[in-house]
């Protein structure tokens, strides 16, 4: 089991110190790691592929919801906090979790062991994309290919486009086998995929570049 790379971001030193000792003492999560203020995550969040963060709501520089609502959709959060009242908040924000503080190991555990249950299947049909405030269900069977720009991911579709806010790297790692990196910019349905025509992929009027590190795999796995 590959092991879920996460980030504790709180302005408590010892509610810091305590979500350590817990990660600590669970095998398939790795601290990569830990803040006092959310603005302080931001470098390593543009450097990293992080799958997890312990994320404190009540935070002087930055509220924790607010800075939820900037992650790529794929980060789970986890959320503690003190304030019962903001739970409701947190859920609606699609949290994996809401813990309260004083945080008990056990509780933790309840928490980090629904990863599990999040995690992609092959039999999955769908993706849930964030773009903006907005979330956009897609049925996977009709995205043609995925293309970065910049900080943003496109979904193509044959009737439309999506963006969102995320890495090309970390979104590979949440898709199904029949979804296949060609290039450092684009993603493809293998299934959609009807010709190869010099270093290009026909996906019918379609033309997707084949880097040079790809075009290998791409022949051995599409022709």
């Amino acid at each position: 089991m590959s092991r879920t790379k996460c980030l504790i971001i709180d302005d408590e030193e010892l509610a810091r110190g305590l979500l350590k000792t817990y990660v600590d003492k669970v095998e398939f999560l790795e601290l990569v790691g830990s803040f006092e203020s959310p603005l302080d995550a931001l470098p390593i969040l543009k450097s990293e592929t992080i799958d997890l963060i312990f994320l404190d709501i009540q935070m002087p520089d930055l509220k924790g919801t607010d800075f939820a609502k900037l992650l790529a959709p794929e980060t789970k959060i986890i959320f503690t906090t003190a304030y019962a009242e903001y739970a409701l908040e947190g859920f609606d924000l699609n949290a994996l979790d809401y813990l309260l503080k004083p945080i008990t190991f056990e509780r933790f555990l309840t928490a980090v062991n629904k990863l599990e249950s999040k995690n992609p299947t092959e039999s999955q049909t769908t993706i849930t994309v964030k773009s903006g405030y907005d979330l956009h269900k897609i049925n996977l069977e009709e995205i043609t290919h995925i293309e970065s720009d910049s900080e943003y991911v496109i979904f193509y579709t044959c009737s439309k486009k999506v963006m969102s806010n995320q890495s090309l790297k970390s979104l590979e790692r949440t898709l199904p086998n029949n979804f296949m990196r060609v290039h450092r910019s684009f993603i493809v349905n293998k299934n959609k995929v009807t010709g190869l025509k010099s270093r290009d992929l026909l996906l019918s009027e379609l033309r997707i570049p084949v880097s040079d590190s790809y075009f290998a795999l791409v022949k051995k796995e599409l022709f």
